[in-house]
């Protein structure tokens, strides 16, 4: 069982620490966000406190490695690396395996249409019109046989790939390659605003005129950063980056601004899902939320964001077993050190180190190796001093 606890600083990211384990892919059914991760199978957040608590729901599925989840009706579907695609009638409680005609069981990418399911795996395209017991290839035309995104707009089909953007009309039967203006054709993700359809890839693509014609939409970018993941709430759009955490912007794609406050490190950012409370990120090192308002009110003066004074607060929980958090703020750029010693001054445990800018900042402790008693924790920075108790009990 997984499970994780977090302190929330306002306008940032807080970690849920998902056992520190990758999480490729996100879906939002109801209450329930599910995770889809890199050796853990799938976890669910079902508390209804937007992913505050997950846990372990893999009864049945025969792969830990999860590429793509899609809901389809009352069904959850989850496409895995090597074991393909599994069916879950019962919220992720247990699953089926559902690969009959599915000829490559590494599944990169699923995607409702209609009454049918898409399944993009790396040996092509495939069908399924009955909820997954059978499978048909549906790729004629792709000149790249994986099929790394599939999106759905209206009644168009698109597709990612390693060699551009691929155009369905007719249902799927059929694909052309719709990719002009694109500089780089290894397409990461395709996220659908109203008529328009963005592609991330080395920057950020639109189309208005469904792929007849692309024009970069990456102002503000870091001109290295390659987009893994894309998702869209009116003109607000959120992109997640392999090298460069996450932007955000609030005027359709025209231009980007940082969106990484609180985060640890720029982690690779693989998947969003979001309501109307919380905006979820799934990345290389576990889960992240912060409020889905953020989303209007984080794009400001920076200036009105930095912390005026240093400050060490309260770790939470306390007393705790055997992970709390402890939370920090910076006026100006400073060499930091926060330390952990026992009652009798000793140091048992170094958990920042470093020099780091100006901004409020959040770390863990995980004192699974200690013994239960009283502790302390010292923040150094600058000649900013303070000290604060903490108690384990296990």
């Amino acid at each position: 069982m997984l499970a994780a606890i977090t302190y929330s600083l306002q306008a940032q990211w807080t970690n849920t620490n998902t056992d520190e384990v990758p999480v490729i892919c996100l879906a939002a059914s109801g209450t329930n966000f599910f995770a889809g991760t890199g050796g853990e199978g799938v976890l669910i957040s079902a508390d209804a406190n937007n992913g505050f608590l997950w846990y372990q729901t893999n009864s049945g599925l025969t792969s830990n490695i999860i590429y793509a989840l899609a809901v389809n009706g009352p069904n959850l579907f989850a496409g895995t690396y090597g074991a393909g695609v599994f069916v879950s009638t019962d919220s992720g409680t247990s699953w089926t395996s559902v690969n009959s005609g599915l000829s490559n069981l590494k599944v990169w990418a699923l995607a409702p249409f209609g009454i049918g399911l898409f399944a993009g795996t790396e040996g092509g395209l495939f069908l399924s019109t009955n909820n997954g017991a059978s499978w048909t290839e549906s790729d004629s035309g792709l000149t790249s046989s994986p099929a790394l995104a599939i999106c759905v707009s209206g009644t168009k089909l698109f597709a990612g790939t390693p060699q551009g953007v691929f155009l369905s009309t007719n249902g799927g039967k059929n694909w052309s390659a719709v990719d002009s203006g694109l500089s780089n054709l290894f397409i990461q993700c395709l996220e659908p605003s109203g008529e328009n359809l963005f592609a991330g890839t080395t920057g950020i693509f639109l189309t208005t005129n469904n792929g007849t014609s692309w024009t970069a939409r990456d102002s503000g970018l870091a001109v290295d950063a390659v987009v893994r993941s894309l998702a869209v709430s009116g003109m607000n759009i959120v992109a997640g980056t392999w090298n460069n955490g996450i932007y955000l912007s609030t005027n359709n794609g025209t231009s980007w601004t940082e969106f990484n406050s609180g985060m640890w490190e720029q982690y690779a950012i693989y998947s969003f899902a979001f309501d109307a409370t919380y905006l979820i990120a799934g990345t290389s090192w576990g889960v992240w939320r912060r409020p889905s308002s953020d989303m209007i009110t984080s794009v400001k003066d920076v200036k009105s964001e930095i912390p005026t004074e240093f400050s060490l607060s309260q770790n939470y929980p306390n007393p705790f077993n055997p992970t709390t958090t402890i939370s920090f703020a910076l006026p100006s750029r400073s060499i930091v050190s926060l330390k952990i010693f026992d009652v009798l001054g000793r140091e048992v445990s170094t958990i920042v180190d470093e020099e780091l800018q100006a901004g409020s900042y959040i770390r863990q402790w995980n004192a699974a190796n200690f013994a239960s008693g009283v502790y302390f924790y010292r923040l150094t920075a600058g000649s900013f001093v303070e000290t604060r108790k903490l108690m384990m009990l296990k």
